[in-house]
């Protein structure tokens, strides 16, 4: 995708370097790439930019799972629509892992079968799991073009700061060659309270912000966001849900659910 509007690849990675990617690190990145382009060489030229500003020693992490109704391929099953189509380009490409389960993340660079090594994580964010594998081995969580409300390390956040909430969710998983209906509970809500993340990490010093192609971008260390985060959970475990009446039915549900 070009045009006369449209940002190199060059600068994307200067940009990227300048907001404070690190060459050699682990980078999960969560994107919207309406709000990113135009860029040169559109979905794959975001990513051969993410790629290129981690480095060759660095791992590019993305969502990549799929619908819980049917059984999961890791080769084969689509990329929900709700991650965008960078999301849905990189998982398909070369040299590109891909978790062998519903709940799955993809990666690139030397780290990635570290990152995707776990089974099945129940509920999708424990320690155990792509997104818990990246705070452990103290990578960055990039938001571009996206808030806090995309974050899926704030999940792993509530669980490790003792959120009570759990909402009934099952996903398809094959038993004994027989494709078999798995329930599980999921701390899940409508995820738009996750913004008041932005403005801890502000206030704390804690994330980066500059502009990406044509989008805004927010850069912190998975480990800093959990930490800002579990003070808060422990104060008011019941923080990111919105309060009765507001006319959110998924907080409602996950409050009923205490």
């Amino acid at each position: 995708m070009g045009g006369p509007d449209a940002v190199p690849r060059s600068e994307l990675i200067k940009q990227l370097r300048a907001l404070g990617v690190e060459e050699g690190g682990v980078l999960l990145v969560h994107t919207s790439f309406r709000a990113v382009a135009p860029v040169e060489g559109g979905p794959r030229g975001v990513i051969a930019a993410l790629q290129d500003a981690v480095g060759r020693d660095g791992t590019l992490v993305m969502p990549a799972w799929s619908s819980r109704d049917s059984l999961f391929d890791p080769h084969r099953s689509e990329v929900s629509k709700s991650l965008g189509i960078v999301a849905q380009t990189f998982w398909g490409m070369p040299g590109v892992l891909r978790s062998d389960h519903v709940h799955a993340f993809a990666a690139s660079g030397p780290r990635a079968h570290d990152v995707l090594r776990d089974p099945l994580p129940l509920p999708p964010h424990i320690p155990a799991s792509p997104v818990g594998r990246v705070h452990e081995l103290d990578g960055q969580v990039l938001l571009l073009g996206v808030n806090h409300d995309a974050d899926t390390t704030i999940h792993l956040a509530e669980i490790l700061g003792g959120a009570p909430y759990r909402i009934s969710k099952s996903c398809v998983v094959l038993r004994d060659g027989t494709p078999t209906r798995l329930e599980y509970g999921e701390n899940d809500h409508c995820c738009a309270r996750f913004v008041l993340v932005d403005g801890w990490l502000r206030a704390a010093r804690r994330q980066a912000e500059g502009v990406v192609g044509h989008a805004s971008a927010r850069l912190a260390r998975s480990r800093a966001i959990v930490e800002c985060v579990l003070p808060r959970i422990e104060g008011d475990p019941l923080i990111f849900l919105h309060e009765p009446g507001k006319g959110c039915a998924e907080c409602d549900e996950a409050r009923a659910s205490v």
